[in-house]
């Protein structure tokens, strides 16, 4: 049974995302199979080189990145944010499954947190 975690906030600005992003890790680091979507603002989580020094936080990226090696299962973009936020897939981290049918990503797995 994979947890399916959904974070639809942008990165920066509120600490849902970051407690979204620890509870898919600790998931994943007591063996539970956890995924993780974005949609909405939350897609420029996964956006590449993030500068937010500017807003005293430190980069998602890094954790996002080697969110694979600690056993989280899939990172999947919603393709409509993605394209509203005009980002393609040179602007995303590697590994970043793109879905056109987020109905279908939902309904495909067990349990479905919302962050927020």
């Amino acid at each position: 049974m994979t947890t399916l975690i959904v974070i639809d906030q942008a990165p920066y600005g509120s600490w849902v995302g970051r407690e979204a992003l620890d509870m898919a890790f600790s998931l994943a680091a007591f063996d539970q199979p956890a995924a993780m979507l974005f949609t909405g603002a939350g897609v420029n989580w996964l956006r590449k080189g993030q500068q937010p020094s500017g807003v005293g936080q430190k980069s998602a990226e890094k954790n996002l990145s080697a969110a694979p090696l600690f056993g989280i299962e899939a990172l999947i973009a919603d393709k409509h944010a993605c394209q509203h936020y005009g980002m393609d897939e040179a602007a995303m981290l590697s590994g970043v499954e793109l879905s056109d049918n987020i109905q279908d990503v939902l309904s495909s797995h067990n349990q479905v947190v919302f962050a927020g």
